[in-house]
C-alpha cells in the first residue's frame, strides 16, 4: 500500500503516497517536512564540511579539557606563572610530577587542533614539557651518580629547559635564552648563560634539522621567510613611524593587559561563572568553544577575520612586503572557495570593508576572543597570538602610510617605496613585548623572519612599548599569577615609593615563637603542639634572646617522641638535651638587622629567592620578614591607607 500514489483532490502537485494522504494531520506534517527540507537547504548551501570543522573545533576541546581533568590541575594553562613562582624559592607539589608529561602533549595537541577556532599557541605548554623532562632528568642523574638534590642545580636546569621549550618552538636559540631570563627570573647568574645557549642551540637544531629529514624543508632555514629590500629597507624620515608604532602598541597592551586581569578576575569571582569552573567545567569549556566557532565560521563572520588561515599563514601573510591597499586600488581580488597559498592576502580582503576595514575587525574581534580563550581550562600557549595581533597592529599602520605616501617618502632625493610587512614585523615584536614586558622579542623577530635588516626600528618600536607597558600594567605572567593568587612578590624597582626610607623594623613581624637551650621540656612540648610553625628560631637562653640556629618542627616532633618518659613532670630536663642527643639544627647564614632598608631586603629576597628571614637587633631574635609582610609593606607604600 505504501507503494501506491494519490493527488489531493483539486490539485496538480507531486502524487503523494496513500499512507500520507490519509494519515492524520496530513498537511502539518508535510509543512514541517517541507520547513525541514528548506533548512537543510539553506545550512548546506556552502558546504556542510564546516559545520562539521566547527563540531571539530568544539570536540577538541572538550577531549583536551578531559585529558586535563582526568590527571590533575598541572597541565592546564600556560605554566610559565606557575614556573617562575617555583624558580622564586615556592615549592608546588606535582608540578613538575613526569606522570603528567602525556596529559600535557596530549591536551595541546588538542588544542592547537582546533586551528583558527581557539586561536591559541604552544609556547607555554612547551616550555612546561621541557622543564618537567628537565627535572626528571635531573633526578635520574643525581640517583644515578649518588649525589644528593640540590636545589641551586636543579633551578639551573629549569632556567636551561625554559629557554629550550621557547627554541624548539621558532628555531630562535639566542632569543629563546635571552626570553627565559626575562621572564623566568629577576637575577641570572652568569654560570647558567652558556649552559642555556648550549641546551637551546642543540634543541633548535634538532627542530630543523628534522624538517629537512621529512621533506618539508631543503635545507636549514627560518620559518617565515619575508622578502623585505635589503639595499634601503626603510628611509630614515620612517623612523618616526616606527616609534609611534611602539608608543602604539604600549597602550594597547596596556588596555590588554588590564581587561585581561579584569576580565579573568571576574571569571572567578562571578557567582554563575565560578561555580560552572568548579563544577561543570566541560560544560564552560564547550559554551566558550562554541562562541569562538560560530564566530570565527568562514563563511559567516569569519570571512572578516581571515579564519581560513592557520597561525603560520597569519604571520607568512602580514609580514608580506608588497603593500594590499595598492594593489586592490585597480582590480578587485575574489574570495576563492578554496584557500589558495600563492594569494594568502586574499584572505584579508573584501571589497565592501577593503583592506583597513577587514584589519581592523580582525583586531577588535581577537581582541576580546583571545580574551575569552584564555578562560578556558586546557593546556595553551598565549604568546603566538598575541605576536600575530601585533603583526596585524603594524600592518594597519602600514598600509594607512602606503595610502598616505602611496609613491614612498622622499629622502636624499631618493624615493622608496612604504614597506608593510617591516611595519607588521616591528608591531609584532613591539606589542608581544609589551604584553610579556621583555625585549628579547626584537631578536625573536629577527631569528623567525631570517633578516636583520629592521633591526633598528624594530629595538627602537619595542623599547618604547615597554616604556608604556612597564610603567602602568604589569606583565601577562605577572597578572595571572596574581589573579592565581600563586605567591608572589612585587617588584620595586623603578616606582618612586620611597623604598629607602623605610626599615624593617617597621613591617616585621614582632610575633616569633623562639625555643631557648634552657627551656624545659615541659613549655617546649607545649609550644610544639600549640604551633604550626615549620621551623622554630634557637636562641641561646631565655634571658638572652641570641640567635643561634633553627630547629625543624617535624625533626624536634620526632626526637620527642623517641625520647623516654623520663622528661616528664619532676624531671629537670631542658631541650639542651634534646640537641645533644641527636636533633639536628641549622646554623643561621643569613638574618637582617632591625635597621635594613626595605629597599636591600627586597633585593636579598629576589636575589637569593627566600621566603623568610628572621630579624635581629644586637645578636636578639626580634622578628622575622617573610613575603606577606614585604608585599602588606610594598602595597601600604603604593597605596597609603586613609588616615584614621
Amino acid at each position: 500500500m505504501e507503494e501506491l500514489v494519490g493527488l489531493h483532490e483539486g490539485s496538480s502537485g507531486d502524487p503523494v503516497t496513500l499512507q500520507e494522504l490519509w494519515g492524520p494531520c496530513p498537511r502539518i506534517r508535510r509543512g514541517v517536512r517541507g520547513g525541514l527540507e528548506w533548512l537543510k537547504q539553506k545550512l548546506f548551501r556552502l558546504g556542510e564540511d564546516w559545520y562539521f570543522l566547527m563540531t571539530l573545533g568544539v570536540l577538541m576541546a572538550l577531549v583536551s579539557y578531559a585529558m586535563n581533568f582526568a590527571i590533575g590541575r598541572v597541565v592546564r594553562g600556560s605554566g610559565i606563572p606557575e614556573l617562575k613562582t617555583m624558580l622564586a624559592g615556592v615549592i608546588l607539589e606535582d608540578y613538575l610530577d613526569i606522570k603528567n608529561f602525556g596529559a600535557k602533549v596530549v591536551g595541546l595537541s588538542c588544542t592547537l587542533a582546533t586551528g583558527s577556532t581557539l586561536f591559541l599557541g604552544k609556547v607555554g605548554p612547551f616550555v612546561h614539557l621541557s622543564v618537567m623532562m628537565a627535572a626528571y632528568l635531573g633526578r635520574v642523574r643525581t640517583t644515578t651518580v649518588g649525589e644528593p638534590e640540590n636545589k641551586s642545580k636543579q633551578n639551573e636546569m629549569l632556567v636551561a629547559a625554559a629557554a629550550v621549550g621557547v627554541a624548539t618552538v621558532f628555531g630562535a636559540p639566542f632569543s629563546g635564552v635571552l626570553f627565559s631570563i626575562e621572564v623566568m627570573s629577576s637575577h641570572f647568574s652568569v654560570w647558567d648563560y652558556w649552559r642555556g645557549f648550549f641546551a637551546a642551540t642543540c634543541g633548535a637544531f634538532m627542530f630543523r634539522l628534522l624538517a629537512v629529514f621529512n621533506s618539508e624543508q631543503e635545507t636549514i632555514t627560518s620559518l617565515y621567510k619575508t622578502s623585505f629590500r635589503v639595499d634601503v629597507p626603510f628611509d630614515l624620515p620612517e623612523i618616526f613611524f616606527f616609534v609611534a608604532l611602539g608608543g602604539i602598541c604600549g597602550v594597547l597592551s596596556c588596555a590588554y593587559l588590564f581587561c585581561q586581569r579584569t576580565f579573568l578576575s571576574f571569571i572567578k569571582t562571578n557567582r554563575f561563572s565560578s561555580k560552572l569552573l568548579a563544577t561543570s567545567k566541560p560544560v564552560y569549556s564547550a559554551l566558550a568553544t562554541l562562541v569562538l566557532a560560530s564566530i570565527t565560521y568562514p563563511p559567516g563572520v569569519g570571512r572578516f577575520l581571515a579564519s581560513r588561515l592557520s597561525m603560520k599563514q597569519h604571520l607568512d601573510s602580514l609580514f608580506d612586503n608588497h603593500s594590499w591597499v595598492l594593489m586592490t586600488w585597480n582590480s578587485s581580488p575574489p574570495w576563492p572557495e578554496e584557500l589558495d597559498p600563492q594569494h594568502l592576502w586574499w584572505e584579508w580582503y573584501h571589497p565592501r570593508f577593503t583592506i583597513f576595514g577587514t584589519l581592523a575587525f580582525f583586531l577588535v574581534m581577537k581582541f576580546w576572543m583571545l580574551i575569552l580563550a584564555t578562560t578556558i581550562p586546557i593546556p595553551a600557549g598565549y604568546f603566538m597570538p598575541i605576536f600575530i595581533l601585533g603583526a596585524a597592529i603594524g600592518r594597519l599602520l602600514g598600509e594607512a602610510l602606503a595610502v598616505a605616501f602611496p609613491e614612498g617618502i622622499v629622502a636624499g632625493g631618493v624615493t622608496n617605496p612604504i614597506m608593510p610587512g617591516g611595519y607588521a614585523l616591528a608591531g609584532a615584536a613591539a606589542f608581544s613585548g609589551a604584553v610579556t614586558h621583555t625585549i628579547s622579542t626584537a631578536l625573536l623577530a629577527f631569528e623567525l623572519t631570517g633578516q636583520i635588516v629592521h633591526a633598528l626600528p624594530v629595538l627602537m618600536a619595542v623599547l618604547a612599548a615597554n616604556a608604556i607597558a612597564q610603567s602602568c600594567q604589569p606583565s601577562f605572567y605577572d597578572g595571572t599569577i596574581i589573579v592565581k593568587k600563586l605567591p608572589y612578590l612585587p617588584r620595586i624597582l623603578g616606582r618612586n615609593i620611597g623604598s629607602h626610607r623605610v626599615r624593617v623594623e617597621h613591617f616585621m613581624n614582632r610575633s616569633i615563637t623562639t625555643l631557648a637551650k634552657d627551656m624545659p621540656l615541659e613549655e617546649v612540648v607545649k609550644v610544639v603542639t600549640s604551633t604550626d610553625v615549620a621551623e622554630y628560631p634557637l636562641v641561646e637562653s631565655t634571658e638572652s634572646q641570641i640567635l643561634v640556629g633553627v630547629v625543624q618542627r617535624a625533626q624536634l616532633v620526632q626526637a620527642l617522641q623517641a625520647e623516654p618518659t623520663s622528661w616528664a613532670p619532676g624531671h629537670q630536663q631542658c631541650l639542651q638535651d634534646i640537641l645533644a642527643g641527636g636533633c639536628p639544627t641549622e646554623p643561621v647564614t643569613l638574618t637582617l638587622f632591625s635597621e635594613t632598608t626595605m629597599h636591600q631586603a627586597h633585593n636579598l629576597f629576589k636575589l637569593l629567592n627566600l621566603q623568610s628571614l628572621f630579624v635581629t637587633s644586637r645578636g636578639r631574635a626580634v622578628g622575622c620578614v617573610s613575603w606577606v609582610e614585604m608585599k602588606k609593606a610594598i602595597s601600604n607604600l603604593t597605596n597609603p591607607p586613609a588616615p584614621k
